[in-house]
């Protein structure tokens, strides 16, 4: 198994490519077709051109606080594409690849970080739950849905993200012992970006890694080159296998690196040299993919620039949509906490219209 050959206790880690996008792992290699490769890649660069935009966004006073998502895009993607439409996701708040590939619209993901309560509400057939701010909480929420699915006897699979720091909380226990103990369908991608803001990888825990953390659960763990979307698609790939065999939950750690500020409210400069970033951006796991493609004669550097010129007229349209939404409905802050507002929820609605009212007077 995967999962015995790269064992996290013996410091191994799964890489399938280097960081010029050349096969070094080729037994392992997945067999994609080229048109997956190339809708997987667009992807990708779509991520990027919108994560970039948001942070112009925001920084022109056009949108909130927001959590860019650079160098993680593999991490992501990689990660996500191993899964069915059937499977649910359950996000932390840096996955915006992962987001467009279940499905959920770049408008809708914009809305969310724009203030507007519709940015949660994803359509039917899009199995994926809000942002869960509370950090690690989702591990709880996706534990709960993977033992739901189990219970009901449907052979759908939860895959939950996490961050380094989330590792550090009790909920992320809670939530992986429960799971274990009851052989829940559940993945957990751990996306080590290296800091938790401010703190440290080497400061959250005496771990060598954060895979080997699945030791002590009973359930396998993998230690993979989170900027290698190769590495990321075959670990969860059969992690997913096993789930929907009945097998029960697995732990992923992807090491990667947060290339921005942890949030734009955030300045990495007072706590990371640029030096280290710059080793790092090395290791662009979109140059990486890139580089591949190319060597492939499946993409040209031609085709990048002008698909991302597409993607920045496409991603500015968008916003300018998401600009013009207007307000969000007084109800829908109440609306949408269960499936039918309770009896305090309609007083607070109520009080809350009483006072707006006598506000305009």
């Amino acid at each position: 198994m995967l999962f015995d050959k790269f064992s996290p206790l013996e410091g191994k880690m799964l890489s399938i490519t280097d960081v010029e996008g050349n096969i070094i792992n080729k037994e392992l290699m997945p067999q994609l077709e080229d048109k997956r490769l190339l809708d997987l890649y667009k992807m990708m660069l779509l991520t990027k051109v919108a994560d970039t935009k948001a942070l112009q966004y925001q920084r022109q006073g056009r949108m909130l606080t927001y959590a860019p998502n650079r160098g993680q895009e593999a991490a992501q993607l990689g990660a996500i594409a191993a899964t069915e439409d059937r499977d649910w996701m359950v996000p932390a708040f840096r996955e915006l690849g992962a987001w467009l590939y279940k499905g959920v619209s770049l408008e809708q993901i914009y809305l969310y970080w724009y203030g507007s309560e519709m940015g949660s509400k994803f359509p039917e057939n899009v199995k994926m739950l809000p942002v869960s701010v509370p950090i690690a909480s989702q591990i709880n929420h996706a534990a709960g849905l993977a033992m739901a699915s189990k219970y009901k006897g449907e052979d759908h699979v939860t895959m939950a993200f996490v961050g380094d720091g989330g590792t550090s909380h009790g909920e992320f226990h809670e939530g992986m012992n429960f799971a274990a103990v009851f052989d829940a369908p559940l993945i957990v991608i751990i996306q080590n970006n290296q800091y938790a803001i401010s703190v440290p990888r080497h400061a959250q825990t005496k771990t060598k890694t954060l895979a080997e953390k699945a030791i002590a659960y009973g359930i396998p763990g993998i230690q993979v080159d989170g900027n290698d979307i190769f590495a990321m698609y075959v670990a969860a790939k059969e992690a997913v296998e096993r789930a929907r065999r009945g097998e029960g939950p697995t732990l992923i750690e992807a090491v990667t690196y947060r290339l921005g500020p942890h949030t734009t409210s955030d300045d990495p400069t007072i706590y990371r040299e640029d030096s280290e970033v710059e080793e790092w951006a090395k290791k662009d796991p979109i140059i990486r993919f890139k580089n591949y493609l190319i060597n492939k004669d499946l993409w040209s550097e031609e085709e990048d620039v002008k698909q991302t010129e597409d993607y920045e007229e496409f991603v500015n349209e968008t916003f300018r949509k998401v600009e013009n939404s207007g307000e969000t409905p007084l109800e829908d802050i109440f609306l949408y906490h269960y499936e039918t507002m309770t009896p305090n929820l309609e007083e607070q609605l109520e009080e809350y219209r009483g006072y707006l009212e006598r506000s305009e007077k």
